[in-house]
C-alpha cells in the first residue's frame, strides 16, 4: 500500500503538505503547479486515501466473485483480459477485499460461490440465461467489458464503435484510401452471432457511409493470431489490395505481420497495419504497432468501485464508457505526417 510518506519523498515535500493537498485543503498556500505535481504523483503511484480503503469494510464487502466468460487457457493468451482482471484484483487488494475467480466451463459455477460473495463482477459477454442465473444468486452485479441489452445492471467498457471511427478517420487523414479490416464473429455456446462484432459493425457502417464498402476488404475468422495470418494473406492476394489493414486485436496483428513479411511486403511502405488493445508486446513488434489503447486495468478498477457503490445503497444503475486513445507507432503514418 502506497503511503503519504512515500509520495512526499517522491515529490520532495513534507508529508503534511502532501496530506493537505490530497485532502483538498484550500487554505494551504502552495502553487497550482505543486498541487498538480502531488496529485499526478499520487495517481501514478495508485495511492488510495484511507477513507476509500475503509469504505469496503464499512459496507461489509469482504469477498467479490469474478465470473469470467473465458476459460483459463483462453485468458492466458489474451493480455487484454489478463490486464482487466489484474485491475480488479489490485483494486480489491488495496481495499483488503478477497476475490474468488470463476472461469468459464461447460457448466454453470457453483451457486454457493456466488451467494457467499458480497457481489459479482462478470467479465466479458454473457448470454441472457447466464445473466439471469447470476442475478438470481446475487443482487449486486456489475459487468466489465460488456453492456447487457438492458439498463438494470451497472457496466463499464470502452466505446469500441467510436474508437473504430476515430481510427478510420485518422488513417484517412493520414492519406490511406483503401482500408481493410480483419476481425471475428462472436460465438456463444458454439453458435455464431448474427450481429457483427462492434469493431466490424463500425467499420461496415463507416465504409458504407463513405461509399467504399468492399466485402473483399472486410473478412472475419477467429480472434487468434493464426486467424490474423490467414485473413491477411487472403486479403493481400487480391489484385487491388488495401494500403492499410486494421485488425480487431493485437494478437491478430501479429499474424498479419507474418503474412505480410512472407509475401515480401514492407510495413508501412507497402501496407500499413493498425490494431486494438495496446498489449505490451505491440511496442516491440517490427515495426512497432499502431494500436488503439483500451483502458483494461481502469475498466477493472471502475467495476470494483461500481460494485462498492451498489453495496453501499446506490439504486440508480450506471453505464460507463471509458475513453480510448490511439498510440501512433511505426506501422502507419500518423495524421500529423
Amino acid at each position: 500500500m502506497v503511503t503519504l510518506k512515500e509520495i512526499a519523498k517522491a515529490v520532495g515535500l513534507s508529508t503534511a503538505t502532501v496530506s493537505r493537498v490530497l485532502n483538498f485543503d484550500q487554505t494551504l498556500s502552495v502553487s497550482a503547479k505543486t498541487r498538480q505535481t502531488i496529485i499526478e504523483t499520487a495517481e501514478a503511484m495508485k495511492y488510495e486515501p484511507l477513507r476509500t480503503r475503509a469504505r469496503a469494510n464499512q459496507q461489509g464487502v469482504s469477498k467479490i466473485a469474478l465470473v469470467h466468460y473465458l476459460r483459463p487457457d483462453q485468458e492466458l493468451i489474451d493480455p487484454y483480459y489478463v490486464a482487466l482482471r489484474l485491475g480488479i484484483e489490485s483494486r480489491c487488494q488495496a481495499l483488503k477485499v478477497e476475490t474468488v475467480k470463476v472461469y468459464h466451463t461447460d457448466r454453470l459455477p457453483e451457486a454457493t460461490l456466488l451467494q457467499s460473495a458480497s457481489g459479482i463482477i462478470a467479465i466479458g459477454r454473457h448470454d441472457e440465461n447466464e445473466i439471469a442465473w447470476l442475478k438470481r444468486h446475487n443482487k449486486n452485479l456489475v459487468f466489465a467489458d460488456f453492456s447487457p441489452p438492458t439498463d438494470e445492471f451497472d457496466c463499464v467498457e470502452s466505446d469500441l464503435m467510436l474508437a473504430m471511427r476515430k481510427l478510420l478517420q485518422s488513417l484517412t487523414s493520414a492519406g490511406y484510401k483503401r482500408i481493410g479490416f480483419a476481425g471475428w464473429v462472436d460465438v456463444y455456446d458454439g453458435v455464431p452471432s448474427v450481429t457483427p462484432e462492434r469493431r466490424c459493425r463500425a467499420y461496415m457502417q463507416w465504409a458504407e457511409e463513405a461509399g467504399v464498402f468492399d466485402p473483399r476488404l472486410c473478412l472475419t475468422g477467429s480472434k487468434a493470431e493464426e486467424s490474423g495470418y490467414k485473413l491477411a494473406r487472403q486479403m493481400l492476394s487480391e489484385d487491388n489490395r488495401p494500403d492499410a489493414l486494421i485488425t480487431a486485436n493485437d494478437n491478430m496483428a501479429m499474424g498479419a505481420y507474418r503474412a505480410i513479411h512472407e509475401l515480401g511486403l514492407r510495413i508501412p511502405e507497402d501496407i500499413a497495419v493498425a490494431s486494438f488493445n495496446d498489449i505490451s508486446a505491440a511496442q516491440f513488434m517490427n515495426p512497432p504497432l499502431t494500436t488503439v489503447h483500451l483502458a483494461a486495468e481502469e475498466i477493472g478498477e471502475t467495476a470494483v468501485d461500481l460494485l462498492l457503490e451498489q453495496v453501499g445503497g446506490r439504486e440508480l444503475r450506471r453505464r460507463m464508457m471509458l475513453a480510448t486513445s490511439i498510440r501512433w507507432r511505426g506501422s502507419t503514418r500518423s495524421p500529423a505526417q
